[in-house]
């Protein structure tokens, strides 16, 4: 089945449902497709936005919230925190100067796009507070 938002020669929206774009011409091309406001026949198709299926539903802001703060409990439990040195870490562990390590620290605008520039992989993360105050 498929979904069309239609119009009539009096502007009313209205939709319908129809096998398939086919089905949906012959019935159009005869003349057998009536808006339900006015019974005007001279119907189109209208402009319409496609129908994406989602596969999650919308967070509300404090779960969204909930998950960004357990992110952050992730990377400080599991990565080393470098500071404003982390430019200079990331390229010493890109370049093979010392071990491979997970590290997190700032970086300025400028820093991350020379990171960029060379070639060296990194994420910026949105960094909230863990608490209210």
């Amino acid at each position: 089945m498929i979904l069309f938002t239609l119009r009539c020669a009096q502007e009313h929206e209205f939709e319908g449902w129809f096998p398939d774009s086919n089905r949906f011409e012959a019935q159009h091309a005869a003349g057998e497709i009536a808006c339900p406001y006015c019974g005007n026949t001279s119907v189109e198709k209208a402009v319409m936005a496609p129908r994406l299926g989602r596969s999650h539903e919308v967070m509300a802001p404090a779960q969204l919230r909930n998950l960004l703060i357990e992110m952050r409990r992730q990377v400080e439990t599991h990565c080393d925190y470098v500071g404003n040195r982390f430019a200079d870490e990331a390229r010493r562990i890109h370049y093979g100067e010392t071990n491979p390590h997970a590290i997190y620290g700032e970086a300025s605008d400028a820093e991350s796009r020379e990171l960029v520039d060379e070639g060296i992989s990194f994420g910026r993360l949105p960094w909230i507070p863990t608490s209210d105050g």
